[in-house]
């Protein structure tokens, strides 16, 4: 039997997977003493070739979830050719996993710009010093560039440069994964067609 074909759960409300989440990431927080907030991102191109990578989690809601990035780098290009991705949480501490998959968008100018400038002034020079995902000839390439950023900046505001920005994955499918005795896994499914509409469940096999 496939899990498109295991028995129906039941169906639950828009925020049902989301509010599940946030119990989970907030023990994550309390347990993790390092980047509970680490996902892995898998994207594809547009042969369906496949690269992942941890990013940071910086936001969720129903809406979805949130990481930025360069959009000028690989998984830029790849979101860009591919708009299906997935994300996947591992915490060790509580044996427990998340995996997410959906469609990604970059999210509106607006929110990019606040999440921008709440960024330390460092990290916003190295938004514009970094070519990321593109090959240097060594560290001297990216300090020279940090440093040319700087002296244009001043101590005036870094504005966010047009290639850096968010992303957000709007989830049809959200999978809590828990550990169990004699690999005995708690799986739990929610899958949906529409954004609008609430969550099929089902009860997954380990």
């Amino acid at each position: 039997m496939n899990e498109k074909n295991a028995p129906k759960m039941g169906h639950e409300p828009h925020d049902a997977p989301f509010e599940m989440f946030e119990t989970w990431f907030s023990d994550a927080k309390k347990a993790e003493s390092a980047y509970p907030d680490a996902m892995t991102l898998a994207t594809a191109d547009a042969q369906g070739r496949p690269s992942a990578r941890i990013v940071l989690l910086k936001d969720f809601d129903p809406n979805g979830f949130v990481f930025y990035t360069n959009y000028e780098s690989r998984k830029g290009d790849q979101l860009a050719e591919n708009s299906f991705a997935a994300l996947c949480f591992h915490w060790k501490t509580l044996e427990k996993c998340v995996r997410i998959e959906g469609k990604v968008a970059k999210v509106d100018a607006a929110e990019s710009d606040e999440y921008f400038a709440s960024r330390a002034r460092g990290s916003q020079l190295g938004a514009w010093a970094s070519i990321q995902s593109r090959p240097m000839s060594g560290r001297f390439d990216l300090e020279k560039r940090v440093a040319e950023f700087t002296a244009k900046f001043g101590l005036g505001k870094v504005p966010r440069p047009d290639h850096w920005g968010g992303f957000r994955l709007v989830p049809d499918r959200i999978e809590f994964w828990a550990e169990g005795k004699f690999r005995l896994h708690d799986r739990k499914l929610f899958t949906r067609d529409d954004a609008d509409s609430g969550w099929d469940t089902q009860k997954l096999f380990p």
